[in-house]
């Protein structure tokens, strides 16, 4: 594993985040508008809103990045919690640290109480998939959306 530590995102961490934010909508060939993303950053910091983040450091910098969300379930009585994005920079990619994000979630949702944690990929985002594999189960779902 790479010498990097996972942290919350701080308000002083903005200037790291917005990059690893602007990477991954591109990953996904997306754009917002700014002011969604203004909006994203005031929640992941907003202690009375059920959106986290963090960040992993090397050396200083900002080398990736996790969102997740509590919601509550139909099926428990407990929160679950939903990884939304997750993002590593490319020169360190397959170096562990998404592992470590994903480790992250997974340690701060049980304290929190969450009793699972889950996530969407692309079935084209093969190389993420590999890592999916390893540490989850994969149930057979298939997605459905409308935007409205």
């Amino acid at each position: 594993m790479p010498d990097v530590q996972i942290k919350p995102v701080t308000p002083d961490d903005h200037a790291q985040w917005l990059p690893l934010w602007q990477a991954y909508l591109r990953f996904y060939k997306t754009e917002l508008p700014e002011s969604v993303s203004q909006s994203t950053w005031e929640r992941l910091l907003d202690g009375s809103e059920p959106t986290h983040a963090a960040l992993a450091w090397k050396d200083g910098n900002a080398v990736g990045m996790v969102h997740f969300i509590y919601h509550r379930s139909n099926w428990s009585i407990h929160n679950a919690c939903y990884l939304q994005d997750l993002i590593v920079a490319p020169e360190q990619r397959g170096t562990g640290v998404g592992r470590l994000l994903i480790q992250h979630v997974y340690v701060t949702a049980k304290q929190d109480g969450c009793d699972k944690v889950h996530w969407l990929t692309h079935e084209t985002n093969a190389t993420a998939i590999q890592l999916y594999e390893r540490i989850a189960q994969r149930p057979g779902y298939i997605q459905f959306r409308k935007m409205l």
